[in-house]
């Protein structure tokens, strides 16, 4: 038997039949057949209803939309937030359908020019990945006759202890090197653009609070630095991410409370700030169910075959940017708060052997027809899944 993580707070006290925003998780399969991603809107207010009450005033809240794109979901989260962050040309259209651009920025390397053509011609602002991205943006602004919205994107030269995907410290291709953006920046304002800040964003998927709130600290000592090497104070500046979500077993929950408290002892005063989250503010809020089409023994082992896998949960099969493969929390829909009897590999309809939703985990018995539910489906689930691998198809994806 191998551990799973922690089923999310909002579901883990339930018994009998598992109920996803004040509904039976069988009666949503009875509506929209399997697989299915359900996405619980009131945890996400919840949530960003937390952090609000733990930041400081000056941070403004962000959603990286890349951790769930889903129109209807954005256009739940979108007022809930102050900001939205894009990382593409489609993203930035499905932005622009809830949020005013005013409050959209652009990350990402490799923009084509269309890309910045767009987000110049809507008015968001582009958070800058080179010089080279620098200078064909403000060609763009120079023939459309139009003064293009310019942050740049800092490489710092620390990174975030801990994290799942580390995304500072190291040569990159995200960001501009540190000690050559004071140059860049003032070469920007002689240009003409309007200059709006810095993004440092030194790593993600981080639980150590501890080392989370380190990284702050230098997030807002080297945008000083950068902003007193430029001479003039940034517009904003984002710090980034990295707060993470317990997906393994003997994960435990960022404290949001103590990096609060830290980061208002920390800022500078009259500096707007803003804090960019995707997993953290979608992840929990999603069940994915999946229902069992076959039981089988093979050797000593049992094997629970669904109809969904990784071709709509890569990251719960572990093939998404895990070293190691651990189990996400599952359980058995019906039989929620029933002791385990059994240890059985929750696997899908994949040619593969990738395809693992459970591997060897303690579950209550379960028998042809009933349903998985994997936790945590909120982010980077559907999205971030190869949905047209083997001809499978989408899941269909409910927002409640």
């Amino acid at each position: 038997m191998k551990p799973m993580g922690p089923i999310p707070p909002y579901f883990a006290g339930q018994s009998g039949e598992l109920h996803v925003a004040g509904r039976a998780a069988g009666d949503w399969v009875a509506e929209a057949g399997t697989p299915l991603f359900v996405y619980d809107t009131a945890i996400v207010r919840e949530r960003i209803g937390q952090l609000r009450a733990a930041l400081p005033d000056a941070v403004e809240i962000h959603f990286a939309i890349k951790a769930n794109p889903l129109p209807p979901f954005l256009a739940a989260v979108a007022p809930l937030v102050g900001g939205l962050d894009v990382a593409s040309g489609g993203e930035l259209a499905t932005a622009l359908a809830v949020k005013d651009a005013s409050h959209i920025s652009f990350a990402g390397p490799g923009k084509r020019d269309v890309e910045l053509e767009a987000a110049i011609v809507a008015g968001a602002t582009l958070n800058l990945e080179s010089e080279g991205e620098a200078d064909r943006a403000l060609a763009i602004g120079e023939r459309l006759g139009a003064t293009p919205k310019l942050a740049v994107r800092v490489n710092p030269s620390f990174e975030l202890k801990g994290s799942g995907m580390k995304m500072g410290g190291r040569p990159s291709p995200f960001g501009i090197d540190a000690v050559r953006v004071p140059e860049l920046v003032r070469r920007l304002i002689a240009a003409g653009a309007d200059w709006r800040g810095f993004h440092i964003f030194a790593g993600s998927q981080a639980l150590d609070s501890e080392a989370i709130c380190e990284t702050q600290a230098a997030t807002v000592g080297l945008a000083r630095e950068l902003a007193d090497a430029v001479g003039m104070k940034a517009p904003l500046v984002n710090i980034g991410g990295g707060l993470g979500v317990p997906y393994f077993a003997g994960d435990t929950p960022v404290d949001i409370g103590l990096v609060g408290a830290r980061l208002a002892e920390m800022l500078e005063p009259e500096q707007a700030y803003a804090i960019e989250l995707g997993r953290w503010i979608a992840a929990e809020c999603g069940v994915y169910l999946t229902r069992i089409v076959d039981r089988k023994i093979s050797g000593d082992e049992t094997f629970l075959i669904c109809d969904g896998g990784l071709n709509h949960q890569l990251a719960a099969s572990g093939n998404f940017g895990t070293v190691v493969r651990r189990n996400y929390p599952v359980a058995i829909a019906g039989k929620m708060g029933v002791e385990p009897v059994e240890t059985v590999s929750v696997v899908g309809p994949l040619c593969t052997p990738l395809d693992r939703l459970g591997d060897k985990v303690a579950l209550p018995e379960a028998q042809v027809g009933d349903l998985v539910a994997v936790f945590l489906a909120g982010a980077y689930g559907a999205s971030a899944s190869p949905a047209g691998f083997l001809g499978h198809g989408p899941a269909t994806e409910i927002v409640a």
